[in-house]
């Protein structure tokens, strides 16, 4: 018999992929967590049968949401993550050296502990001496914090069940009182092209642009991904993620990736007209 996995990305789309075995499989206090080995996209993880992160192409999420930031503004010292539990935000964070620390902070304890079992190829890094883990909700941590991270990456799930209040007005606004005063704000915005998700996806940009002076979203492509195109959110006190960059300043820290480069930083900006449509509506 062929074993399966099914990730609904919208009521009338299906993805699947032929999984060769389950590697673990919990009922955590927060939700369903199921890892998987697949012939296409190797260990794939899997949250209340959502797809989350699989070793073939995480490595575009992780880039585009870390170093688009750290491009605009590479003087950045303590950084906040807001999820992200598997490791991958943190792993491409502790590529500059010049960090001074990193507070992740996870909902679930046990997506962190089956990632450090699991999932090497996200959490190797997250016993770097910097690196701090709360096991806290999201809102609740950022909530008692004020102007002490110059970067906040929101690395959450899609906006259902426990990433639900990080696309709120009320959320934005609390991230925005946490940044220093040159602060920059990045969260994972979803997919445009569905129309079962475009609702969130305005709805994060309109709240977000209320709160920061600063505020665009960008793209890029993930095969795994609903529909393969995906936002990005970036807002700011200060800095504008096109006018601010400093490419050469980048370019010399010598820091490896697969996909973010300086050049590609630019275009993932330039938004087609969907999309615009869709945020301006």
């Amino acid at each position: 018999m062929e074993l399966w996995y099914t990730d609904q990305h919208t009521d009338d789309v299906r993805f699947s992929m032929k999984a060769s075995v389950q590697v673990a499989s919990k009922k955590s206090a927060v939700q369903q967590i199921d890892i998987l080995d697949t012939p296409a996209y190797g260990r794939v993880l899997v949250l209340d049968g959502g797809l989350m992160t699989t070793e073939k192409d995480e490595f575009i999420y992780h880039e585009m949401i870390t170093h688009v930031p750290m491009a605009v503004n590479p003087n950045v010292r303590n950084v906040l993550v807001i999820g992200g539990g598997d490791g991958g935000t943190v792993r491409e964070l502790v590529k500059y050296r010049k960090l001074e620390s990193i507070d992740l902070v996870e909902v679930d304890k046990d997506v962190v502990l089956l990632a450090k079992k699991y999932l090497p190829f996200t959490s190797s890094k997250l016993k770097d001496k910097r690196v701090s883990v709360w096991f806290e909700e999201g809102l609740r941590y950022v909530r008692g914090k004020k102007a002490e991270y110059d970067l906040i990456i929101v690395d959450s799930s899609e906006p259902y069940g426990p990433a639900e209040g990080f696309f709120t007005r009320e959320f934005y606004g609390t991230c925005f009182k946490a940044l220093r005063d040159d602060g920059i704000l990045i969260n994972q915005h979803e997919s445009p092209f569905y129309h079962a998700h475009q609702r969130s996806v305005r709805d994060a940009h309109r709240h977000i642009a209320v709160e920061f002076p600063v505020s665009t979203v960008y793209q890029c492509h993930i095969p795994s991904y609903p529909s393969g195109h995906w936002l990005f959110g970036f807002a700011s006190k200060k800095y504008h993620p096109i006018e601010d960059l400093d490419a050469e300043r980048w370019n010399k820290l010598g820091i490896r990736t697969r996909y973010y480069n300086t050049d590609l930083h630019r275009g993932a900006f330039a938004l087609p007209n969907y999309v615009k449509d869709l945020l301006n509506r």
